[in-house]
């Protein structure tokens, strides 16, 4: 964990319009105050002064991914630091779609992070402690932190969670939003990565003797590099709703309209 990340906007200070060493110098017999400055400039290498202004970072940006799925299902998030650990569930779990009727927990530096009463209820003396996850906070983190994030510890999809930047924009946000991605995450309940390896086989051949039943399992379709950003974000934007609706499947595309 670490303090609050700042970002730093450089400011370019001036005195009396005099903004190089040499200018200076041949101010400084008409000004007392320009002499005094160019003295301090000949003790300093730069030619202007540098004053940073600092501001607190309102934002950060991450990007979270499936692990051992190839190739890569994975998302990238801007979302307010103030959000906690439990706020960034619900973020994921709209980012992907899931369907948040699993277990789930964080993995950070070795320590377990989650709903301490649900992660503890059949826990044994043997099992690691679980932490509350709405005593971390976003703002916790370090730029290039990388956590887990484990969901439904039947299939046991984990998803690597990496804070690439802290962001400063003009207006705090109210929400969350997605702003890249590739690929559309396995079905729920699909059997983990080994399940889902053996579902993309059978819905790629029609013959397979379980395509039948498979296809209407997951909805009549499925496109394992479906992606649609102004959905995604919408439903990322909707992410802390008490009332929110997942999508049972994967739209179907629209038909082309025949010319």
């Amino acid at each position: 964990m670490a303090m609050l990340q700042f970002g730093v906007t450089p400011e370019i200070v001036s005195f009396d319009d005099c903004t190089s060493r040499q200018r200076c110098r041949e101010e400084r017999s008409s000004s007392n105050t320009v002499s005094q400055l160019s003295g301090l400039l000949d003790d300093r290498p730069p030619t202007l002064f540098i004053r940073a202004m600092f501001k607190p970072a309102n934002a950060v940006q991450v990007r979270v991914s499936i692990d051992e799925i190839q190739p890569d299902v994975w998302r990238r998030l801007v979302l307010p630091v103030h959000w906690n650990l439990e706020h960034l569930h619900l973020g994921i779990q709209a980012a992907f779609n899931w369907w948040n009727y699993h277990l789930y927990e964080f993995r950070i530096g070795g320590l377990r992070y989650g709903e301490v009463e649900v992660l503890t209820e059949d826990a044994t003396d043997d099992d690691p402690r679980v932490f509350d996850q709405r005593e971390v906070r976003l703002l916790d983190f370090e730029q290039g932190a990388v956590f887990r994030y484990h969901y439904d510890f039947g299939d046991g999809w984990r998803h690597t969670v990496a804070v690439e930047e802290f962001l400063t924009l003009a207006a705090t946000p109210k929400h969350g939003s997605c702003v890249g991605g590739e690929r559309a995450r396995p079905p729920e309940d699909v059997g983990g990565v080994s399940g889902y390896e053996r579902f993309l086989e059978i819905v790629a051949d029609r013959k397979d003797p379980e395509y039948a039943e498979t296809i209407r399992w997951c909805g009549g379709y499925f496109d394992s590099e479906w992606f649609d950003l102004s959905m995604v974000d919408k439903d990322v934007r909707n992410a802390l709703r008490s009332n929110v609706k997942r999508r049972l499947y994967q739209p179907k595309p629209k038909p082309v309209p025949k010319k």
